[in-house]
């Protein structure tokens, strides 16, 4: 680590940068050594900004959860995992109930862990049918309700979270799709919080599936209100609605998120390119094919090409081999970026 060009960057205090500088070396970790440094003079700097002891417990413990939440996560790092939304209000006896269980079984069958709120209903139903070794539980400290459910309570994957920002995060850093049966204000803040997010290109594109049970009308509803009020004034683009599927059919669910990995891999921006990873690389037809077909979302001159992995992309050994389709996207078209995933997919 250059101390010179990274003590310029920490604080004003040129005596506190080269304590940090020195403490951070102890911890031999020069692959994050800057990163653990700025983390530290952030620290610094609100010990000088007159901190009120709830800034404290804020900071303290949101800090606390991430970090915690992190190491749970760390083994299973490599298996893709489909998080579930979900009233704890529904019993048993509801045929929804049934259909979370059988779509994580499913999900389980296919590869992938589930991640649930931690409750009962839906969240019990799902963690029932992926079984406590596939299941990840994500509880939220309240004062009613929500109570770890059976399946993966005392279990090590269980966590606890005071904050539902940091829980949230958690979510959506950690899933490879997400999924939203029936529910209340919880599942619906869950739900729009996602596609949100997935709109405005603030966490990466996934798949995202709202389950109805069969013949249900919960979502189907709700996507009616959203074309009939939201699309017809304009509130929302026609594309936005394909950061969604809405189904009630738990195969078709299962379906809908294994097609979106048969050929993506995954994405990042470098530098003025966004880069696709494929697994196989597209035939000179096809990539012609899609230049013309989604001229929309490159910028104006810009471009789309194939290439192998980009120097920038070398902190990323694993993925090294895999071919690349760049392009410069314009980064406001994200449901229409969502269809060229689509059709990267097709056979």
């Amino acid at each position: 680590m250059n101390r010179r060009k990274t003590s310029r960057k920490l604080t004003e205090n040129a005596s506190v940068n080269e304590d940090i500088l020195e403490l951070v070396a102890k911890w031999k970790i020069p692959e994050f050594s800057h990163d653990f440094a700025e983390m530290i003079a952030s620290l610094y700097r609100l010990s000088q900004q007159d901190p009120t002891s709830s800034d404290m417990v804020l900071f303290k413990r949101s800090l606390a959860e991430l970090r915690y939440a992190q190491k749970v996560f760390a083994p299973y790092r490599n298996i893709k995992k489909v998080c579930v939304f979900g009233s704890a209000r529904i019993p048993p006896s509801a045929t929804v109930y049934k259909c979370a269980t059988e779509f994580a079984r499913l999900m389980t069958d296919s590869g992938y862990m589930t991640i649930t709120g931690a409750g009962q209903g839906i969240m019990g139903a799902a963690q029932r049918g992926a079984g406590a070794a596939k299941s990840f539980g994500l509880n939220i400290m309240l004062p009613f309700e929500q109570h770890a459910n059976e399946v993966i309570d005392h279990d090590p994957k269980l966590i606890s979270f005071r904050y539902f920002f940091t829980r949230k995060l958690t979510f959506l850093r950690e899933a490879s799709a997400v999924t939203a049966f029936p529910g209340g204000f919880g599942t619906l803040d869950e739900a729009m919080e996602v596609i949100t997010l997935l709109q405005t290109g603030k966490a990466r594109l996934i798949p995202m599936v709202l389950i109805d049970e069969p013949g249900g009308t919960f979502w189907k509803h709700f996507i009616q209100y959203i074309c009939e009020h939201l699309m017809t004034h304009k509130l929302i683009s026609a594309e936005d609605l394909d950061l969604f599927k809405l189904t009630d059919n738990v195969e078709e669910a299962r379906d809908e998120i294994l097609r979106y990995y048969r050929n993506f891999h995954s994405y990042r921006f470098v530098g003025a390119y966004l880069v696709i990873r494929l697994q196989r690389a597209l035939s000179d037809s096809k990539l012609e094919k899609l230049r013309r077909e989604f001229l929309s979302i490159i910028k104006p001159a810009g471009e789309m090409f194939q290439r192998d992995a980009l120097p920038e992309e070398a902190n990323e050994p694993d993925i090294a081999a895999l071919p690349r389709l760049c392009l410069t996207f314009n980064r406001i078209h994200y449901g229409f970026l969502r269809q060229l995933i689509n059709r990267l997919n097709e056979e």
